[in-house]
């Protein structure tokens, strides 16, 4: 535990916690006009309803926003980034606590645990139902949320998603499920540990963080999906259209359509950064195959290799990078180093 970290538990304090409210399902009750569920409650209110909150740690909240996930931009999350960071900088805030609409959890976690150098624990969370539901489970994976911020094991470990009791590394973080509560999972590595009745349990520690400093994000980069017969349209029409990055998410290991190959070609030529991912939900995307339009082809063109992120991790990878004028051979290191 680093010097300074926790100093309100060493003096037999309670914790502080911020705590911001974005919104999300989390936040949501059925609206008797339009039938469905939409954002409602507001921190406070979320709050009250999580039995017992109030008895393990003291709190600063927040009302950041009240959007559903979609409506979540880039320039919300950096906005939320650039609050948070400013928050962690106050000793007497131990941790933070951010819930968010599920669509778009992964990309915010993700800006946030690759713009945030702190050691003190973020912890995002969400829900699947909501309020209305007999099943909410905003109230337990809050619980399980703050109980994960104020441990000090859970220091260092970078920004983490805690949903159905599991902690997962923001990098890993991936709904796989459209409905389903335990639909948060690590692709490839499985949890870093996991809450049980109160108690946080870590298994593991992430090997590395990569902190990408800047106060610019360049938000003009495009994501397009590579399919049987695809051509290079898409392509031809991001870059017309002012891309300052593309991310092409290819097939299998990352390779892609003979038809999409001049595209891609004409946008590395105009200097445009195009990373390559894989629609695959696992494993890592690499220069194995050297048939035409495979990524060893693709890498000896100029594009550059994607690892393990997913195709819109990858972006808002890219969208930091450009922002913070990073040239092509550090964003290609970045990638692939």
């Amino acid at each position: 535990m680093g010097k300074g970290m926790f100093d309100n538990l060493a003096f037999n304090m309670r914790p502080r916690i911020a705590i911001y409210f974005t919104g999300g399902t989390i936040s949501m009750h059925i609206d008797p006009v339009t039938g469905g569920a939409v954002p409602a409650l507001s921190g406070e209110e979320i709050v009250a309803l999580v039995p017992g909150l109030d008895q393990i740690a003291d709190f600063d909240l927040i009302n950041f926003g009240r959007w559903p996930g979609p409506h979540v931009t880039p320039d919300r999350m950096f906005d939320l980034a650039q609050a948070v960071r400013a928050k962690l900088t106050d000793p007497a805030v131990d941790g933070v606590v951010i819930t968010h609409g599920t669509d778009t959890l992964e990309e915010t976690a993700c800006l946030l645990d690759l713009t945030i150098d702190s050691e003190k624990p973020v912890v995002f969370v969400g829900a699947m139902r909501n309020s209305s539901e007999l099943s909410w489970d905003g109230p337990e994976n809050l619980r399980s949320a703050v109980r994960i911020a104020i441990d000090p094991m859970t220091y260092g470990l970078g920004v983490v998603v805690a949903m159905d009791s599991l902690i997962i590394a923001a990098s890993e973080a991936t709904k796989t499920h459209t409905e389903s509560t335990d639909t948060f999972q690590s692709r490839d590595f499985g949890p870093l540990g996991f809450v049980d009745k109160d108690r946080v349990i870590v298994t593991r520690r992430p090997v590395t963080r990569d902190i990408i400093p800047t106060d610019v994000l360049e938000t003009r980069v495009d994501v397009i999906k590579i399919y049987a017969g695809a051509d290079g349209r898409f392509i031809d029409f991001a870059v017309d259209s002012g891309a300052r990055g593309l991310i092409i998410e290819g097939l299998g290991r990352g390779n892609v359509t003979v038809a999409a190959l001049p595209a891609i070609d004409r946008a590395i030529v105009a200097g445009i950064p195009v990373i390559i991912t894989s629609r695959c939900p696992r494993g890592r995307v690499l220069d194995t195959y050297a048939y035409e339009g495979a990524g060893r082809q693709l890498k000896r063109m100029g594009a550059i290799l994607g690892g393990m992120l997913p195709s819109h991790k990858a972006r808002i990878r890219l969208m930091l990078l450009l922002g913070a004028g990073r040239s092509l051979d550090q964003i290609r290191s970045s990638f692939e180093g």
